[in-house]
């Protein structure tokens, strides 16, 4: 899986902002935090979920199961929006 060409990121302050460019099914912004932009991050190369959670892992101290419980949600929240192509 990887992010989607017709979404670009943008980074203000501390805030990740994904942006559609030429997506007629979604129109609007993503906003995200560091933890998020991490993902997003990841997701510009072909990736996986057990992938990203690995990488998470080794970048933060919590549980993998909560690391793997937020992967998903942010990548459900991708998908919902048609930004990760599978």
């Amino acid at each position: 899986m990887r992010l989607r060409s017709d979404f670009i990121t943008q980074d203000i302050d501390d805030v990740r902002f994904i942006v559609p460019v030429g997506n007629e099914s979604f129109s609007g912004l993503v906003k995200g935090n560091k933890t998020a932009a991490f993902i997003v991050d990841l997701l510009k190369e072909d990736t996986t979920e057990d992938k990203i959670v690995d990488a998470m892992c080794a970048k933060y101290n919590a549980s993998r199961e909560e690391i793997a419980s937020d992967v998903s949600m942010v990548l459900g929240k991708l998908r919902s929006i048609n930004a990760i192509e599978e």
